[in-house]
């Protein structure tokens, strides 16, 4: 081929070769005009490019943590969700492959036209299901159809999975993702032709002691309109851009000023011992061992950060702050 090079041993040889007559000139340009034959299935056709598998998988390594971490607080117990592999295949070969019954949630990815899929293996839903119900996470014997408190279960998972895909889909297009409906038969689910090529990403879950898979089912006709935003250049140049833009940083700017921190007063101490504490009563009073006159300490979080005094605003109890603590303001940062 073109793009290989030969060692000097290899040159040495040919022409050796050339030079013995083992190997004519001519039969060399014969060769190098014969067409080079390429196998290809019409009925699989390729619609996604290597790059684009690759940046497929990287997307969904990234959502593969959200859920991840997710699950984890959620289910209080040991999760382990990751991307095992990323295929393009006919839409009829992936339906085929589905369990009956399984769990098939059909969303839409707005703006981008059409439906997708995602299917949930029945082992690893009802372990979350069995978990969230306080149980320890061990799915049923024999797979089953979900109940219709299950299935309302289920869909609040399902949308919060929902929120972790548009947060890493972000890099490449801003997308809404809602759920639609929920089935159980694989053959009532039909959202292209049998014969549209679809992408699947498979990714290998682990929660407690139930393992399995679930799959995201993505036509090529949704992803057409942004085929060419699929690539790992425009996906890291995107990150980079949007880190660096001032609206960008503006935008946390002001979501941390919104942000909601508990503030309390500290009118004073008292220690006491277990027996006093048992025995109190009634119009019983306790001595602080701060003083009326003294400053009271503001505490922002569990810090405590302003020295302030006691008065009234109106009809209500204020504080005035008369001074600032920045002991320990280096670390915090």
């Amino acid at each position: 081929m073109a793009g290989d090079v030969l060692s000097q041993s290899e040159i040495d040889e040919l022409l050796s070769a050339l030079s013995t007559g083992v190997v004519s000139a001519e039969e060399m340009k014969v060769e190098q005009t014969q067409r080079k034959i390429k196998v290809y299935d019409f009925k699989r056709p390729d619609k996604f490019s290597k790059d684009q598998i690759r940046t497929l998988y990287m997307l969904h390594e990234n959502f593969a943590r959200l859920i991840n971490t997710y699950f984890s607080a959620h289910l209080r117990t040991l999760v382990h969700i990751d991307v095992a592999s990323v295929d393009q295949v006919t839409y009829e070969e992936f339906i085929r492959s589905l369990p009956n019954p399984s769990v098939i949630s059909v969303f839409q990815m707005k703006p981008l036209k059409g439906n997708a899929i995602m299917e949930l293996n029945p082992n690893i839903v009802f372990a979350i299901i069995d978990r969230l119900f306080g149980g320890p996470g061990i799915p049923p014997a024999k797979p089953r159809s979900l109940t219709d408190i299950e299935e309302a279960i289920v869909k609040r998972v399902i949308n919060k999975m929902m929120e972790s895909l548009q947060e890493a889909w972000k890099q490449v297009i801003a997308i809404d993702p809602r759920l639609d409906v929920i089935e159980t038969n694989p053959q009532f689910t039909q959202i292209v032709p049998p014969n549209d090529m679809v992408v699947i990403i498979t990714l290998q879950t682990k929660i407690g002691q139930a393992e399995g898979f679930f799959n995201i089912c993505i036509p090529y006709l949704v992803l057409e309109p942004i085929m060419s935003k699929l690539t790992t250049t425009f996906w890291v140049s995107s990150s980079v851009a949007r880190q660096s833009l001032p609206e960008h940083i503006s935008a946390i700017q002001k979501k941390l000023e919104r942000t909601l921190i508990p503030m309390n007063v500290e009118l004073g101490r008292a220690t006491v011992t277990v027996q006093e504490l048992l025995g109190l009563c009634l119009n019983d009073v306790l001595q602080l061992e701060q003083k009326s006159e003294e400053e009271l300490s503001l505490i922002v979080g569990r810090k405590e950060k302003f020295k302030c005094k006691p008065g009234l605003a109106g009809n209500r109890m204020a504080v005035q702050i008369t001074g600032v603590i920045s002991e320990g303001d280096d670390n915090d940062e």
